[in-house]
């Protein structure tokens, strides 16, 4: 039996009740939606794709509805920038208003005016801020002033609980207790590293830089807790609170196209139609099995 607080993220497991497999839950536990892949940046190791698509509220609040009936306990607004998606705020607060999922959102954080902010707040309980390095670094990976990014932090930190994101690539590694820093600093949560993925002509992390980055997190001692890109933790001694929660009980994606994958790196997929996304799952699911 899982019991998840999604205002805090806590999670309490009772491993003393089993509970029979035909009550477990039929959604993932966490499903990732990208709203929109409209970017107004243009990152060099980006891997979303850029063929204009956006997925309509009225269908993506009834996806809301179905996951949450289905057990499933988070969702995450990602893209593209999520901020460019207009009824964000509409979609975010139906999902806080009338379901008991967690709303999380990643975002470059560029376009969090405090009007944005007011009309999020109470409607996301966590934020991912991506975070490429720092200074010079930062701005030569996402093209904006840091000094810029260093104000937003400040802004979202007075109303939402939040963490950063840091892609791992040979620009970035070097600035990683920089970034550590910058994030106990501003106030978050944690700090998520995502080696960079094989996107466009780009090989992704070497597994040289593989071999640094889990160096550093083995020598880090911050305040920070660390968190890892699932299938980058090599021999890391991780926590596994599910440790028998695998594969699409764990996490799902739908893209801006609408169709549901396993992760948002994977090729193959299942579109998520009028029969709903517990449908594609079951379908997702079959072609592992054929």
């Amino acid at each position: 039996m899982h019991l998840f607080d999604r205002r805090t993220g806590l999670n309490v497991l009772f491993d003393e009740v089993d509970v029979p497999e035909t009550l477990w839950a039929r959604a993932p536990r966490q499903v990732s939606i990208a709203l929109t892949n409209a970017c107004d940046l243009a990152c060099p190791f980006c891997y979303a794709p850029k063929n204009a698509a956006m997925l309509d509220a009225d269908r993506l609040c009834a996806w809301i509805d179905e996951l949450d009936a289905e057990g499933c306990l988070g969702i995450g607004f990602g893209g593209g920038e999520p901020t460019l998606y207009r009824r964000l705020p509409q979609v975010a607060r139906h999902a806080a208003e009338r379901s008991s999922l967690a709303v999380t959102m990643t975002t470059h954080a560029h376009r969090l005016t405090p009007q944005l902010i007011d009309a999020l707040a109470g409607a996301l309980n966590f934020v991912r801020v991506s975070v490429d390095g720092v200074g010079t670094t930062y701005e030569e990976q996402r093209g904006r002033p840091f000094s810029e990014l260093v104000q937003h932090l400040a802004r979202l930190g007075q109303t939402f609980r939040f963490g950063l994101n840091c892609v791992v690539n040979p620009q970035t590694l070097p600035d990683l207790d920089a970034v550590a820093d910058l994030a106990a600093s501003a106030g978050a949560a944690e700090l998520l590293l995502l080696p960079e993925r094989p996107a466009r002509g780009r090989p992704g992390s070497s597994p040289q830089t593989i071999a640094a980055l889990h160096q550093w997190i083995t020598n880090y001692r911050g305040p920070l807790p660390l968190t890892l890109g699932e299938g980058d933790t090599g021999s890391l001694p991780t926590a596994q609170p599910l440790p028998r929660e695998t594969g699409l009980r764990t996490y799902a994606h739908i893209d801006a196209a609408a169709t549901l994958r396993r992760t948002s790196y994977h090729s193959v997929g299942e579109p998520v139609d009028d029969r709903g996304i517990l449908a594609a799952l079951d379908r997702l699911q079959q072609k592992d099995v054929v």
